[in-house]
């Protein structure tokens, strides 16, 4: 697949390296919601980019909305916790993030899975991970990003409040935890801007999708 990536200028590494987690800072959202962020947690994030984007199986999908067909506007690739995932660094990270949340989460994340905007006409419309056990419990979802910045914003669900906005790309994480599903909305909206392609990778428990 042919995709241009405007690599950052402080990653200059085609090792490919996951630093501490003890730099990660924490903000309250409200409502018992709250969300986990570290810049540049991996190091050699756009050699990951330019293996994942050459070696996931990556699919086009299209989902019914308002009595139409409509085009996904992302790619997506899903792995389950039997699967071998597409990079050894992705089962060290998922592993890593396993124990460092093993006190507030009590279990590990199970599955991974990975879209792909391949620029700023793809995006992901406003949702909380609310099919399954994420409707009716506390959990995380914790994303990786690799490629250009994009900006993930956050919103309460039943209106009002501080909306929340964070750029991420280039090896950054973020952690969505408590509530946050259940009482806060997230997307990736689509963009005027010129911007490059971006991978995300969600680690999530069993059962919450």
């Amino acid at each position: 697949m042919a995709v241009h990536l405007q690599g950052s200028l402080f990653d200059q590494t085609d090792e490919i390296l996951l630093g501490p987690l003890d730099g990660v800072r924490r903000t309250v959202l409200g409502d018992g919601a709250w969300i986990d962020g570290l810049a540049d947690w991996l190091e050699g994030a756009d050699a990951l980019f330019d293996a994942l984007v050459d070696t996931v199986p990556w699919r086009a999908e299209r989902r019914r909305m308002y009595e139409r067909e409509v085009a996904v506007p992302r790619l997506l690739a899903h792995y389950g916790e039997d699967d071998r995932l597409p990079h050894p660094v992705l089962g060290r990270a998922r592993a890593a993030l396993s124990r460092h949340y093993a006190d507030e989460l009590g279990e590990p994340f199970r599955t991974a899975g990975l879209c792909f905007y391949r620029d700023g006409h793809d995006s992901v419309a406003w949702h909380g991970d609310r099919i399954g056990r994420g409707a009716r419990e506390d959990t995380m979802v914790a994303i990786l990003s690799v490629g250009a910045p994009r900006d993930l914003v956050l919103r309460p669900r039943h209106g009002g409040g501080t909306t929340v906005r964070r750029p991420l790309g280039h090896g950054d994480l973020i952690v969505m935890g408590g509530s946050c599903q259940r009482t806060w909305e997230h997307a990736v909206p689509k963009t005027a801007r010129p911007v490059g392609p971006r991978i995300s990778i969600q680690f999530r428990p069993r059962g919450v999708n």
